[in-house]
């Protein structure tokens, strides 16, 4: 099977992209964990696939494999660079479209200016949508790892499972041992996306994301989400943040409990190709 690809970004959080919609497009997890190599296939954190939707009132369906192999259900920085490549590959032209996801339907924009917008919909705190196995519905939760270190984190879902952690620095942080410990901490029936955040301001923190079934990446659209609200809900920020991340900066809104959060930020076409697998 030959397929046309497109190797993409959203601030260093890195993609391959395949239109499903012009080709018959059959993967299995194996073949998915080779093409993520990066010594032997194409390599990305996660591979995005373009479907017609189910639905007539939408404009596309499109799914998300992380470099493991396994389905997700969302992703911030992918969800930009979804919209680039049906733009760039003249799926559509419209400027807003309608996208189904595995935990529903999201809207991102492409403005004149390059800008990507997406609404990412209302996030999800009770413990059962997470999911999270949660005493009562606290904004903060103990959560004790393997070696009896003990971390404070707030669950967010953002159509995926976030745990966020505020920490003094996020350079020195132990991102990689702790993230691994929190991902499959058996509180977290599904796995979870860990968030380092610092804060720097009401309007500014910087953040770290070891992300479930890829592990540290330079960004992750969601995790910048579901720390902004995470530090809303805490009382320690405002309603629009920007986040630094590893591999650049994204804008996050969020009015409160109830409302959409809103993500902006740029998403970039690496190059384009075709491999035989």
């Amino acid at each position: 099977m030959r397929l046309k690809f497109s190797k993409m970004h959203g601030l260093g959080n890195d993609f391959v992209v395949i239109d499903g919609v012009r080709q018959t497009v059959t993967l299995d997890t194996h073949r998915i964990k080779q093409l993520a190599d990066r010594h032997f296939g194409i390599g990305f954190d996660q591979m995005l696939l373009v479907e017609a939707p189910h639905a007539p009132e939408n404009d596309f369906r499109y799914r998300i494999f992380n470099s493991d192999g396994n389905e997700v259900e969302q992703c911030g920085n992918g969800a930009r660079c979804f919209v680039r490549f049906v733009t760039d590959q003249k799926l559509t032209n419209k400027s807003a479209i309608r996208v189904e996801t595995a935990k529903g339907v999201i809207v991102p924009e492409l403005h004149a200016d390059g800008r990507i917008v997406v609404d990412m919909g209302v996030p999800r705190l009770s413990a059962a949508d997470i999911p999270f196995l949660a005493d009562g519905e606290a904004v903060e939760h103990e959560l004790e790892l393997e070696g009896g270190v003990r971390v404070s984190i707030t669950a967010v879902s953002m159509g995926n499972p976030h745990a966020v952690q505020v920490v003094d620095d996020v350079d020195t942080a132990p991102v990689a041992a702790l993230g691994a410990l929190i991902e499959r901490h058996p509180r977290f029936p599904a796995r979870v996306n860990a968030g380092f955040m610092q804060i720097v301001s009401r309007n500014k923190v910087r953040l770290r994301v070891f992300e479930r079934g890829a592990g540290e990446t330079l960004a992750c659209g969601t995790g910048a989400c579901a720390a902004v609200v995470t530090g809303i809900l805490r009382g320690l920020l405002d309603a629009r943040v920007q986040v630094e991340t590893r591999g650049g900066h994204l804008t996050i809104e969020w009015k409160g409990p109830g409302t959409p959060v809103r993500m902006t930020g740029p998403a970039s076409t690496v190059f384009t190709g075709e491999i035989e697998v």
